[in-house]
């Protein structure tokens, strides 16, 4: 049996000094599938792009543990740098950890998938694994990220993460370019652009759900400041905490927009960019992730679900792999000062509990 405690740290280390940003985590994805080959899984790499999996046959269910490998650019000092303020460096150290405790006492049933993903940051990074059709035979799938210090102490973990759908959406204003002393003979994309804005602020959904949208961008006019501007560009930031609200905000939002800037006789074109969903779990896998954390924290270390208005791809699994049953754990580790900060830090010695969480869930899951 491995030293988990000792080789936790060991990977992280090793993940931590080559941070890499998404579909470029060439360094990370080529560690952690020699990683695995030496643990004695098949592994295929270049999964959608960077993306990782180790296989171990056996009969019964497909049990997967997945982790996300990207890290992120920060302007330190003046200095562009890529560091790890998202934990990504932990959450496949533990992983790979549990893979390997795993293969050295191998379940008496199911087959284990070991998911290393790229580009969780670029929140694309699920979705081009999933398209690779290498995931289909999954049948639960196990993630886990650390939590800031306001949600989760170390000695804590929840059992239950629910994100919240996120979604970016642009607009382009077109209106009529005109001389500054005859703006009767234009249509101003500026003013076309702010009632949109104002049209955006007006829209109401459900005060009972948490939701949110934000003009985020609002770039307009050029260097010849006498012209009627017929150009403008928006951008808005979209938050639900479920995924029926989403839906809903992402109907009324163009809706807004174009009769908005009609209304001024400009026009108006939306488009999504991208997003992704709001968690959606079995409540069953949710129950055996109370069971496990109890049994590796004790019951004062197990907390309620967590609600958080954070996005995160990992919900992608589910919604495009029928029959799929995700749980998500968040873990403590007094992690200050906050996720997507430079000077992010965490309490490493929360880590081994990361690793015996996901591998008495499996032992659970496959008893």
């Amino acid at each position: 049996m491995i030293d988990i405690d000792r080789r936790v740290r060991e990977i992280y280390e090793t993940l931590h000094a080559i941070p890499e940003v998404g579909f470029s985590e060439y360094k990370t994805a080529a560690f952690l599938a020699d990683g695995l080959k030496k643990a004695g899984y098949s592994v295929k790499t270049g999964v959608g792009g960077t993306g990782v999996i180790g296989e171990l046959a056996g009969d019964g269910p497909v049990v997967g543990l997945r982790a996300d490998m990207d890290a992120l650019v920060h302007t330190v000092d003046g200095v562009e740098k890529c560091i790890h303020s998202c934990g990504h460096d932990a959450h496949s150290a533990m992983i790979l950890t549990a893979a390997e405790a795993l293969a050295a006492n191998r379940p008496a049933k199911g087959k284990l998938m070991i998911v290393f993903q790229p580009a969780e940051e670029k929140l694309d990074g699920a979705v081009s694994m999933i398209d690779s059709g290498a995931l289909d035979d999954l049948n639960y799938l196990l993630g886990i990220h650390l939590r800031p210090v306001q949600e989760a102490k170390s000695g804590q973990a929840t059992p239950a993460l629910y994100h919240g759908a996120s979604y970016i959406a642009e607009a382009i204003v077109t209106g009529v370019p005109a001389h500054g002393a005859r703006p009767h003979l234009g249509v101003n994309a500026i003013d076309a652009a702010a009632a949109a804005v104002g049209a955006v602020n007006a829209i109401h959904l459900n005060p009972v759900e948490p939701w949110s949208v934000k003009t985020t961008k609002f770039q307009a006019g050029g260097p010849t400041l006498n012209a009627i501007p017929d150009k403008a560009e928006l951008a808005f930031d979209l938050r639900a905490q479920k995924n029926s609200v989403m839906d809903e905000l992402l109907a009324k939002l163009p809706k807004a927009v174009e009769n908005a800037a009609a209304a001024y006789g400009a026009t108006a074109v939306v488009t999504v960019k991208g997003g992704v969903p709001a968690a959606e779990y079995d409540q069953g896998l949710v129950a055996v992730a109370r069971d496990a954390i109890s049994a590796v924290l004790g019951p004062a270390g197990l907390l309620e679900p967590i609600i958080t208005p954070g996005g995160e791809d990992f919900h992608y699994f589910v919604k495009r792999i029928p029959g799929l049953k995700p749980a998500y754990i968040g873990l403590g580790c007094n992690l200050t000062p906050g996720l997507h900060h430079p000077a992010m830090a965490f309490d490493l010695s929360a880590l081994p509990a990361g690793v015996r969480i996901m591998l008495e869930m499996v032992k659970r899951i496959l008893d």
